[in-house]
């Protein structure tokens, strides 16, 4: 029974012309404008050198982490140095910022790194990444030395050389931490962000068909869910074979997606492409359960699920940088959680950190998220399914 009703609900996807549209023809129509509107904006797609300030206070020249991390990204022997870093007076850096010479700069007070810039972009956003990644693995090194000292402690040695404890643990994880560098200057241009943009907003699209497959298994949504709710056959395998039949087409768009931009529109995406196309996949699989939970928790026709489904994938697209990436900063620095449980800027986000960092840390950490949130919708999903009942159908 399984395999029959994968084959019945797999056909009548494809015969669905309004899904065949917003899964395959919509992606390829947007892909090729962008094309058109963006191939001959850039003349190189090289990444200058970022013109940055860091307030050389005494915090500053305390804090290890941040000093060494940014003289190796601002190291002028590299030739990939992602920075041209200046140390000087708060005010001087406030002066410069104002003249434009810099595009931001970096403060510590009270233990707390904070970028200050005036504009929003690309750059802006890159230096605001390198802050928190240095934060992020400083306080993992400091999580990982008070629970070294507590264990210390605990064994009765109250004699300990505490800095040489901290330098272990920092020399341990410093293979770990995530090493910034201007490796975009051969591999990503402004327009593969578009182009990012666009596989996120694809793979959120699968939720139109991820909300048909369920419509086709609710009593009062279609007539074979009709037949669904008092046919003897078991409901799980119904409801999972047409979201098997609903995941294969959304792969199907995908793969004609990604051919279209690289043997159509030339769109190079580097060494990076088998990780871009197991991003796309997790992505999708979290768009399809997305469409599932709208199409399971909300009382309303399949023209106004479609609409929301729709709208949300929008939002979520325009938030993560479709229509300029200086919106994606801005709800970064603002509201960020928002990006943080928006599936398009995790996408998203997961192709930057392929192309900005030399680890995967970041890049597995978007796939996990992702899988996290594909696991919450079905778990909203089948709580919704598991409530309802019908008086009569």
């Amino acid at each position: 029974m399984f395999i029959h009703n994968f084959k019945y609900a797999f056909k009548t996807l494809f015969r669905n012309r309004m899904l065949i549209f917003w899964t395959f023809a919509f992606p390829i129509i947007l892909g090729t404008f962008f094309n058109l509107a963006f191939s001959n904006i850039e003349n190189s797609e090289k990444l200058d050198i970022i013109e940055i300030a860091i307030v050389d206070n005494e915090e500053f020249q305390n804090d290890k982490s941040f000093k060494e991390a940014f003289q190796t990204l601002s190291d002028e022997e590299n030739e990939d140095r992602l920075f041209n870093t200046q140390y000087v007076t708060e005010e001087k850096a406030k002066e410069l910022l104002e003249k434009d010479e810099i595009i931001g700069y970096l403060v510590i007070k009270e233990e707390m790194p904070k970028v200050v810039v005036n504009t929003s972009g690309i750059n802006e956003t890159i230096f605001k990444y390198v802050t928190e990644e240095i934060t992020q693995t400083t306080e993992i090194v400091k999580g990982m030395t008070e629970e070294e000292i507590k264990k210390e402690m605990m064994a009765g040695n109250h004699q300990m050389d505490y800095e040489k404890i901290y330098q272990t643990i920092q020399d341990k994880t410093q293979n770990q931490e995530t090493n910034i560098q201007n490796i975009a200057s051969s591999n990503l241009s402004y327009t593969m962000i578009e182009f990012y943009t666009l596989i996120a907003m694809a793979c959120l699209y699968g939720g139109i068909l991820g909300m048909v497959a369920i419509n086709q298994n609710l009593p009062n949504m279609s007539n074979n869910g009709k037949r669904v709710a008092i046919s003897p056959t078991a409901k799980g395998k119904l409801v999972w074979s047409s979201v098997l039949a609903s995941y294969i087409t959304q792969l199907i768009g995908l793969f004609l997606l990604f051919l279209y931009t690289i043997f159509i529109l030339k769109v190079d995406y580097g060494d990076n492409l088998p990780f871009i196309i197991i991003l796309a996949m997790t992505g999708s699989l979290a768009g399809l359960t997305m469409g599932i939970a709208i199409g399971t928790v909300l009382k309303a026709n399949e023209n106004v699920k479609t609409g929301i489904v729709i709208s949300v994938t929008m939002l979520g697209s325009f938030l993560s940088g479709m229509m300029g990436i200086t919106m994606k900063y801005i709800v970064d620095k603002n509201i960020p959680i928002v990006n943080q449980l928006n599936p398009a800027n995790r996408i998203t986000d997961g192709f930057y950190s392929l192309y900005y960092y030399d680890t995967l840390d970041r890049y597995f950490w978007n796939v996990g998220s992702l899988l996290i949130f594909a696991f919450v919708m079905i778990v909203i999903s089948y709580i919704s399914l598991r409530r309802q009942k019908y008086d009569s159908i």
